[in-house]
C-alpha cells in the first residue's frame, strides 16, 4: 500500500514533494534496496501545496487515517509535525532538523489501497488554498 500511496502522491498536482524509499529515485533507495529485504515499509512522507495550514487542514480533513504519532500499525495513521509533535520547537529549529511546515508524515496501514487514495482526494479536495 505505501508505495501506491508514495506514487499517487508523486503524481498528484497538489502535493510538491514524496518521499518514501522504495521510490527508485529515492535519495535512499539504493540503501534501503540493500538492507530491506522484505519490502520498503509503511513510511511515507510528503509536502502538501499551501503549507502550514494546508498540512493541518488536510490531516483533519482525513478520515480513513487517525490523527496519531505511532508508526507501525496495521491502520492507516497520519501526522501534521509543525503543528503537533514538533510545534514546540521553532521554526528554525524545525528547519534545521529538516522538518518543514507542508510536511505531512504516513503510517500505511493495510486498508484497501481504493479507500486509502479517495479518503485523500477528499480531504484534499476541502482545503482551501
Amino acid at each position: 500500500n505505501a508505495m501506491q500511496v508514495a506514487e499517487y502522491l508523486r503524481q498528484h498536482s497538489n502535493v510538491t514533494w514524496v518521499r518514501y524509499p522504495g521510490l527508485k529515485d529515492d535519495p535512499t533507495h539504493a540503501t534501503a534496496e540493500k538492507y530491506l529485504k522484505k519490502g520498503f515499509g509503511g513510511m511515507v512522507v510528503f509536502g502538501i501545496k499551501g503549507g502550514f495550514d494546508a498540512g493541518r487542514a488536510f490531516v483533519d480533513n482525513l478520515k480513513l487515517f487517525s490523527h496519531l504519532a505511532n508508526v507501525g500499525d496495521a491502520k492507516s495513521l497520519v501526522v501534521h509535525p509543525s503543528s503537533t509533535t514538533h510545534s514546540q520547537l521553532s521554526e528554525a529549529q524545525q528547519k534545521a532538523g529538516g522538518l518543514t511546515p507542508d510536511l505531512i508524515r504516513l503510517s500505511v496501514g493495510i486498508e484497501h489501497i481504493d479507500d486509502i487514495i479517495s479518503d485523500f482526494d477528499s480531504a484534499i479536495k476541502k482545503i482551501k488554498t
